[in-house]
């Protein structure tokens, strides 16, 4: 197999061949819930017999449908990768990022953070020489996603040490270089997003809401059958996602800190909140609106079904009315710690023994553990560029000026802002999978 397609048509075969095991083998309890008694399952022959013998089977189908999940994974990638190199070949001829030495300056002096080209300013520096006096603004001619995959670089060795004493003669103490950054939820759905770039405030694209094919034998002389298609106008505004954080004139003079700050807090900040806002934004302005709340998109009750068969069911539903192919599951980390630790009645682990990290793949399919949503409700879907994607509208702006009453405590406010628009060209193309 070298082609994404045939890998795909595989992966459908096995899976079905294993959803028919799961479905020979269901029981259901005296409490009404479903179990698996790998005993009653006959139609993986008579050579492979018994629960030890059918689960032993059913682990080596599903190590199948992840490494054919896995090659369906790096062939997508290939295909995104390529289509990235043409992309960015329309824009090779677009000027250097700030810092780019000659005429021909190399990718690593291109992509700089913002923090370094805030440091590199000369009219930032020329600034701070006068005295700080007003608020001053920067704009820089960057792709957004360079920047944002910049500020995930987080350089803290290069923050100052701070010396302290008590009153009269006493050892220095030096600071340790950085800091111990505080939790937070990590980027978890942005990343299988297919991204592009826009210039317009509103993404606007035709749908095709109707089609109807009259395709049928005609009789000689007879009158020709007719279709219909009716095409539907959809549009998602370009929606603006800001952050900012307040620092003194001390911290404006330490150009380390700066860069810390605007890389580490104020990008990620920016990107956190995207990757929430694509998963579950309301619509409501100034929101984007979210997978799970755009009109058309199926949803599946898991009802009695173990948690696999809700999923699989809602694969089911992406394939024969949305018409595409599913490529993830999206689950909460605690619903998928109940699909990790599911048991047959004999106590085997079916997806691992505890001694293994498991695969986190389901059907094949990679799974996208996000907190963004509540633990209950889970998503499978295809992300690929025909049915999502996320536009950037802008760089990253930085602005540094005074709020409020920090002009006489000698403070000031240093933000950041992009904008972006998410899109959902078939929105039957994902399931909403409800009752976890």
């Amino acid at each position: 197999m070298s082609t994404l397609d045939e890998v795909r048509e595989k992966l459908a075969a096995k899976q079905d061949e294993l959803k028919k095991v799961f479905d020979e083998a269901e029981v259901t309890t005296d409490s009404g819930e479903k179990s698996y008694d790998f005993a009653r399952v006959k139609s993986l022959g008579d050579n492979v017999r018994g629960s030890i013998a059918v689960a032993e089977k059913v682990k080596a189908m599903d190590d199948e449908l992840n490494e054919l999940g896995e090659k369906a994974d790096k062939l997508e990638a290939a295909e995104r990768a390529a289509k990235g190199l043409a992309e960015r070949e329309k824009v090779r001829g677009r000027p250097p990022m700030p810092g780019g030495r000659g005429n021909h300056p190399s990718v690593a002096d291109r992509v700089k953070s913002l923090g370094e080209m805030l440091a590199e300013e000369k009219a930032y520096s020329d600034w701070i020489k006068r005295g700080t006096p007003g608020g001053i603004d920067f704009s820089y001619d960057v792709l957004p996603s360079d920047v944002l995959a910049k500020a995930m670089q987080v350089e803290t060795l290069l923050t100052k040490a701070l010396m302290t004493t008590a009153a009269g003669y006493a050892p220095e103490s030096v600071r340790l270089p950085g800091f111990v950054e505080a939790t937070t939820r990590p980027l978890q759905l942005i990343d299988i997003i297919p991204m592009a770039q826009t210039g317009q405030a509103v993404i606007k694209y035709m749908e095709e809401t109707t089609r109807t094919h009259g395709a049928a034998e005609t009789a000689e002389g007879g009158t020709y059958a007719e279709s219909t298609f009716i095409f539907t106008e959809r549009s998602s505004d370009v929606r603006k996602i800001t952050d900012s954080v307040p620092v003194t004139d001390e911290q404006l003079d330490d150009v380390p800190m700066m860069s810390g700050y605007v890389n580490g807090r104020l990008m990620f900040g920016v990107r956190q909140r995207l990757d929430t806002q694509v998963y579950v934004g309301n619509g409501t302005a100034p929101n984007l609106r979210g997978i799970v709340n755009v009109a058309g998109i199926q949803t599946q009750a898991r009802g009695a079904d173990p948690v696999p068969d809700a999923f699989y069911k809602g694969m089911t539903k992406v394939r024969t009315i949305g018409r595409a192919v599913p490529t993830h599951h999206v689950m909460h980390p605690e619903d998928w710690q109940g699909v990790r630790l599911m048991r047959t009645t004999d106590g085997v682990y079916i997806w691992g023994s505890p001694s293994e990290a498991g695969p986190e793949r389901m059907w094949g399919l990679a799974v996208v553990q996000a907190e963004a949503r509540a633990a209950g409700s889970g998503l499978v879907g295809s992300f690929q560029p025909p049915w999502i994607t996320l536009f950037e509208r802008s760089g990253v702006d930085i602005q540094v000026g005074y709020t409020g009453t920090q002009f006489v405590e000698g403070k000031r406010t240093v933000r950041a802002d992009m904008r972006a628009a998410l899109t959902l060209g078939r929105p039957a193309a994902f399931c909403n999978v409800t009752g976890l």
